[in-house]
This record gives C-alpha cells, sequence and structure tokens, in this order.
C-alpha cells in the first residue's frame, strides 16, 4: 500500500536529528517552505496568520505543537503554555478553539499528571467559553485518551472533545462510547504509522471504515467534525446528510492549515461550516513530516521551496 509506506517513510525521517535542524533552520524564515502549513512558531504570529480566517469564512482551532514530553517540569511547561494561550486569544477576540496533545501534558509520565495539567488549562478555558479538543495519538495511546477524557466529563469539564481515527480497527466502538458521553468527536482517517494487527492497511478498507462512522456520528453524534481533504468522503458526507434530512449545521467539516485552501473556499461557498486546524510553535517538525507522509502531493511543494531556498546567496 503506498500511503502506508509513505507515512512510514515520513516516520522515520521524522526521526533524523540532522533534518530536524535542517528543517529548523530554513522551514520557519520569512518564506520558508514550512510556512504554509505551519502558521508560526510563536502565539503571536499564529494569531497574526488566522486574523483574515473569519473574514473567509472559516473557523479555526489553535493548536500549539508539542508531545511525548518525559518529565513533570515539561509538562508543567506546556500546560503554562496552554493558559498564556488562552489569555493570548480572548486579548486578540479570536474564535475560542484550541487543540492539544495529552503526551505533552505528560500522560508519559502518568495518568495523574495528564488529568492534573488538563485540569489547570480546562479551567480558564470553561471561564473563558473555549471549546478543548483531545488530539488523538497512535494506538498505545487511545484507552488513556479516552479515560482522560471521562475523568475530566465525569468532573463537569463538557467542552471538551477529542478525535477517532478510522483506519484503527476499534474505533467503531470508541464512536460509541462517546456518542453515549455526548463528548464531541473529530473524524479524521489517521496519520501514524500502525500495524496491522490494529489498523487497516488499505485505503479502501479505511475509507469505508471512514464513511460508517462518518454516517454512526451524524445519526448519534454531538456536532460532530468531519476532517477529511478526500473529495470523495467529502462528497460521501454531504450527499448522506442530504439524504437524512441533516442541516448544514449538524456538523462541520475540517481541514488543515495551509492545505486546499480553494476546497476550504468552496465548501464555505455552498454554506457548510468549515473549522481550519491551525498548528503553531517551535516543536513543528514532527507534524509536519506526518502531513507529508498522509498527503505525498505536498512533498512537491516542499522541494520546490528548498530548491529555492538553496539558490539563494
Amino acid at each position: 500500500m503506498i500511503g502506508a509506506t509513505s507515512k512510514a517513510l515520513f516516520h522515520t525521517l521524522a526521526q533524523v536529528e540532522f533534518l530536524r535542524k535542517l528543517a529548523s533552520r530554513y522551514g520557519m524564515r520569512p518564506g520558508g517552505f514550512a510556512r504554509r502549513f505551519i502558521a508560526g512558531e510563536t502565539v503571536d504570529e499564529a494569531l497574526a496568520a488566522v486574523a483574515h480566517l473569519p473574514a473567509r469564512g472559516l473557523r479555526l482551532t489553535l493548536d500549539y505543537l508539542g508531545e511525548s514530553v518525559t518529565s513533570f517540569d515539561q509538562a508543567a511547561a506546556a500546560a503554562q503554555a496552554y493558559v498564556r494561550l488562552i489569555e493570548a486569544v480572548v486579548a486578540a477576540g479570536v474564535e475560542r478553539n484550541i487543540s492539544l496533545k495529552l503526551t505533552q501534558l505528560g500522560l508519559d509520565v502518568d495518568r495523574a499528571t495528564a488529568v492534573d495539567n488538563m485540569r489547570r488549562v480546562l479551567e480558564p478555558a470553561d471561564r473563558h467559553g473555549f471549546f478543548v479538543r483531545i488530539d488523538m495519538e497512535n494506538a498505545p495511546y487511545v484507552d488513556r485518551t479516552l479515560q482522560v477524557l471521562e475523568t475530566l466529563w465525569q468532573q463537569e469539564h463538557h467542552h471538551v472533545g477529542t478525535v477517532i481515527q478510522s483506519c484503527l480497527i476499534r474505533s467503531p466502538q470508541d464512536v460509541a462510547r462517546l456518542n453515549g458521553l455526548g463528548a464531541r468527536v473529530r473524524l479524521v482517517k489517521g496519520a501514524y504509522q500502525e500495524p496491522k494487527t490494529v489498523a487497516f492497511q488499505e485505503k479502501a478498507q479505511v475509507d469505508a471504515a471512514f464513511v460508517e462512522l462518518m454516517r454512526e456520528l451524524l445519526d448519534h453524534g454531538s456536532f460532530p467534525a468531519i476532517a477529511t481533504h478526500d473529495p470523495a468522503m467529502i462528497d460521501q458526507t454531504k450527499r448522506y446528510a442530504a439524504e437524512k434530512g441533516y442541516s448544514k449545521d449538524r456538523f462541520e467539516f475540517q481541514l488543515l492549515y495551509g492545505i486546499r485552501r480553494d476546497l476550504q473556499r468552496a465548501l464555505v461557498k455552498e454554506g457548510y461550516l468549515v473549522r481550519v486546524y491551525v498548528p503553531f510553535g517551535q516543536q513543528w517538525f514532527p507534524y509536519f513530516m506526518r502531513r507529508l507522509g498522509e498527503r505525498p502531493a505536498n512533498v512537491r511543494f516542499v522541494l520546490r521551496g528548498l530548491v529555492s531556498e538553496g539558490r539563494e546567496p
């Protein structure tokens, strides 16, 4: 399967220290090749990058990139960075919606640390009317992520949701679990390299699972987010919603910052709700490499950028 091979290749490349340093040097300079997909390395840069989105009819979610921290201090620092992001978003007057990863907040330290840091983020988030999305990581983290979400839900933090990946064989049960809870779900195909014991390896299987999960979320979910750039999956969603008589404000489409901006505009013009997932921060390289593995057509754009930068004096 070409998609699986691509994911494996870019997952490996993401671990190469030389490439990370090279990317850090060139990728985020003005006009750098990563600027199309990453909104900047600082909060101020990210807020400036999203300022035009509402005028184009687009919603947004901000993601301060980072993952896999291994100490209490790193996890606490990440939680504090999100508190500062919340304060900056309130001051800027942009939409109050953020995304984060639990390994960024200490899930690899222990579950209690991640829960405590999530509460530190959710207290000001709830106070200021934010919605917080917990991004799903690869398969070994699914159970712990859902457990943390359920713990937070029991503690009356109800403006929090998560993500389900259609590539994972277990996902129908997880969607039913989250629908029963009432938590909002973002449905994606999945960007991680996963073994065949837990994940579908063929694109046709992943797509078929995506369609089934989309239908379940539209029928029984709470304002689901259908996150894909695949025109076939988008058409299937539009067709199913129309067949069932669902209004266009029952769900939203989500697309990644810098990818298929033509599709973003077209969906808005058709009257659909569209949210742009906007990543930023210094820890952008692993995310960037997953995007390349997920959509190899983006490689051509990056290579053109590298060639043009190589010509600079």
